[in-house]
Formats: C-alpha cells, sequence, structure tokens
C-alpha cells in the first residue's frame, strides 16, 4: 500500500476544493477556489491475528468498526 493508505481498507489521499464563502457581487468578486486533499486519519497499531502480532496501519473508522465487532 501507498504510505498514509489504510492497510485494512485501502483508504487513501483524495482530493477536492475549498472554496470561500464571499459570494455575491460581479464576477471579479467570485468566490476563491483552491486546490486541497483530504487525508485519511492513520495510526500505527498492533493487531492480533492468527495468534500472531501484526503491525499495520489502520485507519480510525477501521479502528473504530474493529473494537465494536470484537
Amino acid at each position: 500500500m501507498a504510505s498514509g493508505a489504510c492497510d485494512v481498507c485501502g483508504k487513501t489521499t483524495q482530493f477536492g476544493r475549498h472554496i470561500r464563502h464571499t459570494h455575491g457581487g460581479r464576477w471579479e468578486r467570485k468566490a476563491t477556489k483552491k486546490s486541497r486533499t483530504f487525508r485519511p486519519n492513520v495510526h500505527k497499531h498492533r493487531i492480533f491475528f492468527g495468534g500472531a502480532s501484526l503491525r499495520v496501519n489502520i485507519c480510525t473508522r477501521c479502528l473504530k468498526t474493529m473494537t465494536k465487532s470484537v
């Protein structure tokens, strides 16, 4: 997997836009748009799988789901 990606679900960095809330007026004063990245909240965590301890990069959503199911 790529760095910063979740080893469980495969969630990686996504790209989007940041749009300011300064709308209105003539076309010269349109809202400014900037490119930005949305990164998953990934942590290094030890999980026990098949009697062995594995060190994985896991996002907090997968970690929450894993603790709910156990």
